[in-house]
């Protein structure tokens, strides 16, 4: 039996993943585009996957397994023109792919970051106050971590609506009048632009480092690895503060000793990763050989994907897992990700969302939905998890 996936399970995966847990660790999906995939729902199976080296990502190996079973033509926007990155690649490539950005993306290099990020937040903030209400995803989660990506890649976009456009096009968040093929041939087009400008006048920045080295990237890995930095460095940053934000006003007692006591607010990033992260699923993989997953045999050429919020709220791993409580050491989840892809910007997530939600209550401790829960609508995409609109009545 194939699972048929719509609204109600981007807006709540977790029911779905609690329902067919019963069956197994595994359940056959489908998203309504004519490919059906394997999705591995448990936390100890997605770990051992997420690090299976029969579970393949290279794009060109994905894009031959979807023509050949099912005559699809399917491929992932960000990846048209032969742009590539190490998110879509498979040792060798990944492996140099990610030794070129892996060095700036130290736990060290990130802290120095905590002045720009204190500052830009402060910004915002300042420009919230006095207004009743605001969208907090237009008016803080989204423009923060554009402003730190953009600072540590060294470019100029003014227009953050703009850029909010761009990414949403090529990760598949899609708003109604954007154009998917316009905003990924202006976003292309600007990032060469931007490679241009920096071979001319190189400076400090990664984009600059990663030209430097420019015998190991050819000229559709420098743009592809750029689209990825800049999506990946703020797309799931903003569902971060979002979802974590929405978890708060669901526990309004962890809202209340997070103001009290600011200190406690690393645990609480850790818990909103694990208890409704930004990632719903790992991008897909394709089978180079059969795996077994609990009793389940996946032949060689299928699609899977990992249900990394599936794996941490598996209750074979975790105690009363559907709790929301960073007072509890669950140990490692897997909110970034596990093995050679582990999300290389984890250091930058977490410092960003600390410094967020820390600047966020202090300012304005009383925060208040100012809709019907009934009222808020989700993205409508399978791999990020977030919602469209988050308004909020401020209360300082």
């Amino acid at each position: 039996m194939t699972e048929r996936l719509g609204e109600h399970f981007f807006a709540n995966p977790h029911a779905y993943y609690r329902l067919w847990r019963e069956d197994g660790p595994v359940v056959r999906v489908h998203f309504g585009d004519g490919v059906p995939r394997w999705l591995i729902l448990g936390y100890e199976e997605g770990r051992a996957a997420l690090a299976d080296p029969r579970l393949c990502k290279d794009i060109d190996g994905l894009e031959s397994v979807i023509a050949r079973k099912y005559g699809g033509t399917w491929r992932p926007p960000s990846t048209h023109d032969g742009l590539r990155h190490m998110l879509n690649a498979d040792p060798p490539a990944h492996t140099r792919l990610r030794k070129a950005v892996s060095r700036a993306f130290t736990p060290r290099r990130m802290e120095a970051l905590r002045p720009v990020i204190e500052e830009t937040a402060r910004g915002l903030l300042d420009g919230m106050a006095g207004h009743e209400e605001v969208d907090l995803l237009r008016a803080y989660a989204a423009p923060l971590p554009i402003a730190v990506i953009c600072h540590l890649l060294e470019v100029d976009i003014e227009d953050t609506f703009t850029f909010r456009e761009w990414t949403k096009a090529l990760v598949g968040t899609l708003e109604p009048g954007i154009d998917p093929a316009r905003a990924h041939d202006e976003m292309v087009a600007f990032l060469r632009n931007t490679l241009r400008r920096k071979r001319l006048e190189p400076g400090e920045d990664m984009l600059s480092a990663l030209l430097a080295d420019d015998a190991a990237l050819d000229e559709g890995e420098l743009i592809g690895m750029a689209l990825l930095l800049l999506i990946a460095g703020h797309e799931t940053t903003v569902n971060l503060i979002g979802n974590g934000v929405l978890a708060l006003l669901h526990h309004r007692a962890w809202l209340e000793r997070l103001v009290a006591d600011p200190a406690l607010i690393p645990d609480a990033v850790e818990e909103f990763l694990r208890y409704d992260g930004p990632v719903n699923m790992a991008t897909p993989r394709f089978t180079a050989a059969p795996i077994t997953v609990g009793d389940t045999v996946i032949p060689e050429g299928e699609l899977v994907l990992v249900a990394l919020s599936g794996g941490n709220r598996d209750p074979r791993r975790f105690t009363d897992p559907s709790r929301f409580d960073p007072s509890v050491e669950h140990g490692q989840h897997l909110g970034f990700g596990h093995g050679i892809h582990y999300c290389v910007g984890a250091p930058l997530a977490r410092l960003e969302g600390g410094i967020a939600f820390e600047a966020l209550l202090q300012r304005f401790p009383n925060l208040e939905l100012a809709v019907d829960e009934s009222q808020l609508r989700w993205h409508p995409n399978a791999i990020i998890h977030g919602l469209k609109r988050l308004p909020v009545r401020l209360r300082e």
